[in-house]
């Protein structure tokens, strides 16, 4: 039986692949038997982890660039080419939110740092945008290839504090929609664009506005507990299932759709 589950053979590259919820990606690509290029600013733990893949029988390459520097993306494109000879798929993960994008309860609404939002905001957007155009050419040559952006619960409904976030979140959602119209248009099924919308997973960038140092909940994490219906947040692992899934053949005529990995957040009333 032919398992349209597999990524065998196929090359995936992750941006934000040196993060938290990009480690489980990269784990997720390999565990289907892809060929995954780890993409981020660390080149430290980009190596290490395309080290650790490769030393153990899979295949990585750790491609150093910042998703807002079109030539640096470029040059990670010429690598990963004359490398493996192909790109079949894409994960936009690079994004979150920053020190300089997180409203404060005692700031003046009126005075927010709207260079530190628009910051978040371009992180979030534009760095799902710029990587797609300069490896999605590449990707639709292939025939079969896909392209998962990330999106967020800050997308679908009004979430404090973090405005540039949301906004970039939202921009996302929007334009994967869009794009995969595009792209159905000019190049039929050959290349297919698709969403996941995590819920609330603990990150380097979220863990202090969500956790107390002593492992227990703030107010705004127990607030987010509150919301989810499965009473918990989530584990990165459990974001392997619906990306694998889109990257393969067996969401083929799938295009243009977001998967929510929320434990219900998303359509919990409160009630």
């Amino acid at each position: 039986m032919i398992n349209n589950f597999s990524l065998k053979d196929k090359v995936i590259i992750v941006t934000g692949g040196t993060g938290i919820l990009g480690n489980s990606f990269i784990n997720a690509i390999v565990e289907a038997d892809g060929i995954v290029g780890i993409l981020g600013r660390n080149a430290e733990i980009a190596n290490q982890r395309a080290d650790a893949i490769n030393n153990s029988g899979g295949q990585a390459i750790a491609l150093v660039a910042d998703v807002l520097n079109e030539e640096q993306l470029k040059d990670c494109k010429e690598q990963i080419l004359q490398k493996f000879g192909r790109i079949d798929g894409l994960v936009n993960g690079a994004g979150g939110n920053m020190p300089e994008g997180v409203l404060k309860p005692e700031e003046n609404i009126f005075e927010m740092n709207l260079a530190g939002m628009k910051q978040v905001m371009d992180l979030n957007l534009w760095g799902t945008i710029l990587p797609t155009q300069i490896f999605g050419e590449s990707i639709a040559a292939t025939g079969k290839g896909s392209i998962v952006n990330i999106s967020s619960m800050n997308s679908k409904r009004a979430i404090t504090r973090v405005l540039g976030y949301n906004m970039g979140k939202a921009g996302v959602d929007y334009y994967n929609q869009w794009f995969a119209v595009e792209l159905a248009n000019r190049y039929g099924s050959a290349i297919r664009m698709n969403a996941i919308a995590p819920g609330f997973f603990l990150t380097e960038q979220n863990r202090n506005l969500l956790t107390t140092p002593d492992g227990g909940y703030t107010d705004r994490g127990g607030s987010v507990i509150k919301q989810t219906p499965f009473k918990r947040f989530g584990d990165p692992d459990e974001l392997k299932g619906a990306l694998v899934w889109l990257l393969s053949d067996a969401s083929q005529f799938v295009t243009g759709t977001m998967i929510c990995v929320d434990g219900g957040f998303s359509v919990f009333g409160g009630v």
